[in-house]
């Protein structure tokens, strides 16, 4: 896991300490010390306690709705858009729906 993906006050393990995010990029240790946390670390739960990673919240969507806004999106580019703007417009929508089958 990333610093940028666990909340704010989260502990976890990172080159054999056990740390709480403070900042953006930033952990302190259990005494205080404050360490930099560079964004390509890969860092660990602590062993013992639930990844502090948000449980992955289900979403649908309703199908009729995401094409609704879709087409309403269209119709405002096609109106935006010159005459050779409009023809790919006109293909990349049918490309969009075909993907959707």
């Amino acid at each position: 896991m990333k610093l940028n993906q666990i909340p704010m006050g989260a502990r976890f393990e990172y080159k054999g300490m056990v740390l709480t995010k403070t900042g953006p990029m930033t952990a302190a240790t259990e005494k205080g010390g404050q360490h930099f946390i560079p964004k390509f670390a890969v860092l660990k739960p602590v062993a013992g306690e639930a990844s502090p990673l948000p449980a992955a919240e289900s979403r649908t969507l309703d199908a009729d709705k995401v094409l609704a806004a879709f087409e309403t999106y269209h119709s405002m580019a096609l109106r935006l858009a010159d005459e050779t703007a409009r023809a790919e417009l006109a293909a990349a929508r049918a490309r969009f729906l075909a993907a959707l089958n």
